[in-house]
């Protein structure tokens, strides 16, 4: 049998070599999974914030939307007579600032006179004889999106 080589200053040079790159190897493969994981916790972060500063204001603006049922029932109220009137116009003015403000936090009206029945938008409050089954026939109360999320689910009559 053959005696192993006694190990010369350079076998271990080489050796010592080797277990430093290997060390290096790793280290460098845990810094870029460190770095990966900084990133996705950064991104994700991120979107966390990016998705409370969209619906920060959510309650106030709830609070505020059966103003816009208010002024519908008011101007539906005024006499033919009154219609043209310049206060009526004054209301007409302030629905319509009250909607450019809305619109511009992110609220949106629901249409749904004519639409099928979707539990997740609307909220029946009465069925109605009318040849339209399973659908809206009408609005009790306006429904809102805030931004693509259901903020005030619309009161609607249904056909049966």
């Amino acid at each position: 049998m053959s005696q192993p080589l006694p190990k010369t200053e350079e076998n271990m040079a080489d050796d010592q070599l080797s277990v430093v790159k290997q060390q290096a190897e790793e280290y460098l493969a845990g810094w870029q999974r460190a770095k990966a994981d900084y990133i996705n916790l950064k991104r994700e972060t991120d979107e966390k914030i990016a998705g409370l500063i969209k619906y920060a204001n959510q309650e106030l603006l709830k609070e505020l939307l059966p103003l816009v049922d208010y002024f519908k029932q008011a101007l539906r109220a005024v006499p033919k007579e009154e219609a043209g009137s310049q206060w009526v116009e004054g209301i007409r003015h302030i629905q319509t600032r009250l909607l450019e403000i809305l619109a511009y936090h992110g609220v949106k009206e629901m249409d749904v006179v004519g639409e099928r029945f979707n539990p997740e938008l609307h909220e029946a409050v009465e069925e109605v004889e009318n040849g339209k089954t399973g659908l809206v026939v009408e609005e009790v109360r306006t429904g809102f999106y805030l931004h693509d999320k259901v903020l005030q689910p619309a009161r609607v009559k249904v056909g049966k």
